[in-house]
């Protein structure tokens, strides 16, 4: 006999349903998975070895759980996969506000009407995503919102005492009986709202306006905390972390090739974006790396971490750049560029929490520089290394004829909106730097040949061969020594269309 066909008290005795607990569910469902070799978290990558096995054990021990770490490190989606963990349905009393199991009723209402209608006590299924609640932690959220309070009017028309059970109106917690409840950012919550959870954790009872109620709640509990929060905003009560009985530490991806797999899996890529613009492995590199620069950065606070959001906006920001280009030229498909990943600065600026010295830079002048490095650091892994090729005589330099041409006063202009053949017209421009791909990368098609081409220009600028200076509309290359005497480097607050005024002798 399946749920469907159940619909009584009477008939749920005769299927032989016996009650659990939720932390037995999610127990007994997590050992089925662990035998059956199941996923029991997909989606969440870089924990496979260390987060997901703590998690799994305090699971299985039964313990309420505290999810610390910094931002962007997938805590609450972690909370929200344990969903999968319960039964699909469960029986509840019809018309109960607490969820009570039939056999094993809770408040007065579903113990009343198993009184009057034994048997015939009618009995609905409640499916398992309505068995999660997620609060987030703020300074208003009050005793009341979360355990509940006795309502006057209730009291009044009943003619009741704020004693008795039936006047009160429930909060969120009781209301989340035999179900996961999620606490977000548990610090930012008052130390005496924190207090009134004591007992919910401990002895399973209430207590509201000095009555004592008792309810024992049958709530798995899931907190979230920032590190950070235990210093800046608020902290967690000491009692309140004593009855917390596992605490799991969550960390950023170890390794580029899993902050990929995180950022494709949640970058929000539209299906026509898809259609119009083609990307390619490097370019995604360059995203994971400026989140490895900016966690490693001088100018970022390493307190506040750099959320693994970051790179998700970046790569949804470097994919609008070239869909918009394709628009603006008529071009129905583009081939992403190096200027569509600098283009992605105002993804960058929000989302890291710079230091005295990097508020002193500018937001928007520390994320070109973090760029500038990401750009720096992944060159290497597709070129030759410019400063180790200064120092051996032996070998010919592959970058000299490219140097060269910028040395005898040449400039090339790579501006951002540039048709695709406008670009490739102007790296054309620099005699020797097809040579350097072609023979480095000869397998290429044409489209990761260009976008090699430009690569190889600001990797040539980062390690100060030549000298890129930013314009309005994209980036000009020239000289370094030439630029030395005129324009800021790129990042700079000056644009070098504008022509340098002269100056006045004294």
């Amino acid at each position: 006999m399946t749920h469907d066909h159940i619909r009584t008290l009477g008939q749920l005795r005769a299927s032989g349903y016996q009650p659990r607990s939720v932390k037995q569910e999610l127990r007994d469902n997590l050992i089925a998975k662990l035998r059956n070799k199941e996923e029991v978290f997909p989606g969440i990558y870089g924990y496979e070895e260390t987060v997901i096995p703590d998690l799994q054990r305090a699971i299985l021990s039964m313990h309420h759980i505290n999810l610390l770490g910094l931002r962007g490190q997938a805590k609450t989606r972690i909370a929200r996969l344990m969903v999968d963990l319960l039964d699909e349905y469960i029986p509840v009393v019809e018309g109960s506000e607490l969820n009570d199991d039939p056999l094993q009723p809770l408040s007065i209402y579903a113990k009343n009407l198993i009184a009057e209608k034994g048997d015939d006590t009618p009995v609905s299924w409640m499916h398992r995503s309505d068995r999660y609640t997620e609060k987030l932690a703020t300074p208003d959220v009050s005793v009341a919102d979360l355990i509940g309070d006795a309502d006057p009017i209730k009291a009044a028309t009943l003619k009741l005492p704020y004693s008795d059970e039936r006047v009160i109106h429930f909060g969120l917690i009781p209301r989340s009986h035999r179900g996961i409840f999620v606490i977000n950012e548990l610090p930012d919550l008052q130390a005496r709202i924190q207090v009134s959870l004591f007992n919910i954790l401990q002895e399973g009872d209430i207590q509201i306006r000095g009555f004592k109620v008792r309810l024992p709640l049958d709530i798995q509990f899931v907190f979230t905390a920032n590190p950070e929060d235990y210093t800046n905003r608020g902290s967690i009560v000491t009692p309140l972390k004593d009855r917390i009985d596992s605490q799991i530490i969550t960390h950023y991806p170890k390794s580029i090739e899993i902050g990929k797999r995180i950022t494709k899996q949640e970058a929000r890529i539209k299906e026509e974006q898809k259609g119009m613009v083609t990307s390619n492995e490097i370019i995604h590199d360059l995203v994971e790396q400026v989140a490895v620069e900016a966690r490693g950065s001088e100018f970022v606070d390493a307190k506040s971490g750099v959320s693994a959001r970051l790179t998700i906006s970046a790569y949804e920001s470097l994919i609008s750049a070239a869909e918009r280009r394709a628009l603006i030229n008529g071009e129905k498909k583009t081939y992403v560029r190096i200027a569509d990943f600098i283009a992605a600065v105002p993804a960058l600026t929000g989302k890291v929490e710079l230091v005295y010295e990097g508020e002193q830079e500018g937001a928007g002048i520390v994320a070109e520089k973090l760029m500038g490095k990401a750009i720096r650091t992944l060159f290497l892994n597709y070129f030759p290394d410019p400063d180790k090729q200064k120092k051996v005589k032996t070998k010919p330099n592959p970058y000299k004829e490219v140097q060269d041409w910028f040395g005898a006063g040449n400039t090339v202009d790579v501006l951002n909106d540039s048709s695709d053949k406008d670009y490739q017209k102007a790296l054309d421009q620099v005699p020797g730097l097809r040579n350097i791909v072609t023979f480095l990368h000869p397998n290429e098609d044409k489209e990761t040949t260009y976008f090699l081409m430009e690569f190889c220009l600001h990797g040539l600028a980062e390690h100060s061969l030549i000298s890129r200076n930013r314009v309005t509309a994209g980036a000009q290359f020239k000289d370094l020594l030439s630029s030395m005497f005129t324009m800021p480097s790129f990042g700079g607050d000056e644009d070098d269309d504008e022509d340098e005024k002269p100056r006045r002798r004294r």
